[in-house]
């Protein structure tokens, strides 16, 4: 089929997005709508001793404002759930904060009014006495003793924890061990920064008791369900529509306070509400990702074969527990044994409350901690026992023969070949010549450096997914999901599915995502799940209609099933010229209507596993500390893949943000205040395209075992490649010059020029 599985087929969505007819939340405002403003509070922690509204009510176009205790109906913001073995009372996350304040942005009052000016003005005459508190913005001071505790009625700032593997048969393996190797390391707090804020107009039918969100998401009917339960109603009496959105990365796959606030606000006042975030609201309520702190510990023999895998990571979960922010800390933990046949491991997991913005899941959510940690961790082992890193790595991967492979945290690899590709990584990159290009760089005055990461995900699992597939009566195919793209390229990847048995031109598919009122059930898209389950029901459901559409035509051709074939959207007698366009076939007589709907369900009964290797050479100022990348390789095992240049795209986008959690981006509290100091794009670097190689990719695919498709989830691969394998190049780079070990994340101009200076001191020593 010339538009179906591996096909080279460019973004039919991308003609909308290039010409500005692309349509996002902010474009479906009605002139008639309120517009609202949040208060939020500019203290890190502080009790609201008086809150007085009584001017700002009477201002000029003020039509409402709510505070805590005018919405005494709004359940709290739920969690999901915490990891198995934690068994901890979680604090309400509060819609509007009543009493306390826990961290600067922290949202006290929703201002509606006819204008945004109007809204704004009256959030700022709003008169509140705050007494400061106590504060604490580091995950770690806060499980001290002397930290001040920063949850109301409750002794101590542990969120939960948890431990995972064999602690008794790990200790052993370390007292066996010929050698261990130690690192500590931060894997530092980013924001998301996707290209469109947050925003939500809310409408409410009052004769029909029935609320309208249109917002930005990652899948309406997790917003669904959860905001129903905010607000205490049924879910059939919420719709919730998306339209296109401009990036999510796991932080809008669950709902915001706002949401329900604007709804509230839409049914009180009888008109739409519009509340859209700016970009330093966006710094300042929007869930974070990473922040943690990890010692981890390698046992090796003598031969330099790992024995066990010990790790201690404290994770800061900011102010609040958002609803899936649980969930990273119990995914990264799950695979930290990475590619490595490590027998024995024992993880050990604290979560703290800090008064900080909330975190929870960011593109790859756990996994890419786990790799960054890992690959860190063997770099270094490889150094500090004088072996080269890939000599060590290869020593220690889990082969092919032992797949399926069983990890000491749970998890069962189903297939891979981690020295092929890395193997190919290398002669892509000509490894063996470093030495002479390092060597003239050095010449130059500048440091070169050369390092990799062989990663593993987990992804793919998450379901069930339903596909519905109607023929229309021109022959086109309309498909219902309930994945959500945002940004992924959904409309051109579920046409080649369809393509694949109906063998229709993209244009003649129809993807419709993103309404609770079209589409009933949805998984929603996170975890690179949209094409490992989605995908897999979009290609049952089309199979099924190309069966019946077979045997329509069978009828009406008066031909045998076994001799008929699809092409060119027709239903044709093999080897012949008569043949029954889908049109006709839909028109033919004795067709029955329902054989033109098709609908199928997936439940994923296990995760995919992709990997690769991505291999970084870089050049290091001395004079400036500024990082050049110059050669960037990746190569990827993703099973089949269904579209190379969607494919690329999602890898050289992940890696581009891995690059700049690597070099650029760190979001800081200021330890005094509490204040967020990094709380606008002019004070938070991220990357830019001179930041970013030309890279290099290939896939060495191996068929995933698991899935029907074969397939391997990719859209967070890139980024959990990238930190480390950046990383491993520029400690490569220091260690060549002046021994210098480790580095934390962001490996920025300031940080790096402070190390050089500290290795040239202990040099000359």
């Amino acid at each position: 089929m010339k538009f179906g599985v591996s096909q080279a087929l460019t973004r039919k969505e991308d003609e909308a997005f290039l010409r500005g007819h692309s349509r996002y939340v902010a474009d479906l405002v009605p002139t008639e709508a309120c517009r609202a403003v949040v208060l939020r509070s500019p203290h890190a922690r502080a009790r609201l001793a008086g809150l007085e509204t009584q001017a700002a009510r009477a201002m000029p176009g003020v039509r409402l404002i709510l505070t805590a205790a005018d919405i005494g109906e709004l359940g709290p913001l739920p969690h999901l759930g915490l990891p198995r073995g934690a068994d901890f009372e979680v604090p309400a996350y509060p819609i509007l904060a009543g009493e306390e304040v826990r961290h600067v942005g922290d949202a006290i009052a929703f201002v509606v009014a006819d204008t945004l000016d109007q809204a704004k003005d009256a959030a700022e005459a709003i008169a509140v006495d705050w007494e400061a508190l106590p504060h604490v913005v580091d995950a770690v001071e806060a499980l001290t003793s002397e930290a001040p505790d920063i949850v109301p009625g409750r002794a101590g700032n542990l969120a939960f924890a948890f431990t995972l593997g064999d602690e008794a048969r790990t200790a052993d393996a370390f007292a066996r061990a010929a050698q261990t190797v130690t690192l500590t390391l931060i894997n530092q707090r980013v924001v998301a920064n996707y290209l469109d804020t947050r925003a939500v107009l809310a409408e409410y039918d009052a004769a029909g008791d029935q609320h309208t969100l249109t917002l930005g998401s990652q899948g309406v009917h997790i917003q669904q369900r959860v905001i129903a339960k905010v607000l205490g109603i049924a879910q059939d009496r919420l719709r919730v529509i998306t339209p296109d959105v401009g990036g999510g990365f796991g932080t809008k796959l669950f709902p915001y306070r706002e949401y329900a606030l604007a709804a509230i606000a839409a049914q009180r006042l009888g008109r739409p509400v519009a509340w859209i975030a700016d970009r330093n609201e966006h710094f300042l309520a929007d869930t974070q990702g990473r922040d943690n702190v990890t010692t981890a510990k390698l046992a090796l023999d003598e031969s330099g074969r790992f024995l066990a895998l010990d790790v201690d990571t404290v994770c800061d979960m900011g102010a609040y527990l958002s609803p899936g922010a649980a969930y990273v800390p119990s995914a990264g933990a799950g695979m930290l044994p990475g590619v490595y046949d490590i027998p024995a491991c024992f993880i050990r997991v604290r979560a703290a409350y800090t008064n900080t913005v909330p975190v929870n899941v960011y593109r790859g959510a756990g996994r890419p901690e786990a790799a960054f940690l890992i690959e860190r961790l063997v770099d270094t082992a490889a150094r500090d026992l004088g072996i080269a890193p890939d000599v060590l790595r290869k020593r220690n991967f889990i082969r092919p023969e032992a797949m399926p492979y069983q990890t000491a945290t749970g998890k069962t690899y189903d297939s891979g070949d981690f020295a092929a590709h890395l193997a190919r990584a290398q002669e892509i990159a000509d490894w063996h010549g470093f030495d002479e290009r390092a060597a003239a760089s050095k010449k130059a005055g500048r440091l070169r450096g050369i390092g990799f990461a062989t990663y593993i995900e987990a992804c793919g699992a998450n379901g069930p997914e339903t596909a519905k597939l109607t023929l229309e009566d021109d022959g086109a195919v309309t498909v219902l999901i309930g994945s959500q793209s945002s940004g992924q390229g959904h409309h051109t990847a579920y046409a080649q599915l369809v393509a694949e048995h109906l063998d229709l031109p993209p244009e003649r598919v129809r993807v419709v995502q993103g309404d609770t009122a079209l589409i009933a059930t949805g998984a929603g898209t996170g975890g690179s799940n949209s094409i490992p389950c989605g995908g897999v029901a979009v290609a049952d459901a089309a199979r099924a209609l190309a069966d019946n559409l077979k045997r329509v035509a069978a009828d009406a051709l008066e031909a045998s099933l076994a001799d008929l074939e699809i092409a060119d959207a027709q239903v044709r007698i093999a080897g012949t010229d008569r043949a029954l366009s889908f049109a006709a076939l839909k028109r033919a007589p004795k067709a029955s209507p329902d054989l033109f709907i098709t609908e199928d369900t997936f439940a994923p009964r296990a995760a995919t596993y992709p990997n690769g290797t991505h291999l970084v050479e870089v050049e290091i100022d001395a004079e400036t500390g500024h990082v050049d990348i110059l050669n960037y390789v990746v190569v990827d095992d993703f099973g089949v893949t269904l579209n190379p240049l969607l494919l690329a795209g999602q890898i050289e986008g992940g890696a581009a943000q891995g690059i700049g959690q690597a070099l650029l981006e760190r979001t800081v509290y200021d330890r005094d205040s509490g204040q967020l100091i990094t709380a606008s794009l002019l004070d938070y670097a991220l990357p830019r395209a001179e930041d970013t190689p030309a890279f290099v990719f290939e896939t060495r695919n191996v068929r995933c075992a698991t899935n029907p498709l074969g397939v391997k989830g990719a859209g967070e691969a890139g980024t959990i490649g990238a930190c480390p394998a950046v990383m491993n190049a520029v400690v490569d780079a220091l260690w060549r010059a002046y021994r210098i070990r480790h580095v934390d994340m962001p490996a920025t101009p300031e940080r790096l020029l402070a190390v050089i200076e500290d290795g040239k001191r202990l040099h000359a020593l």
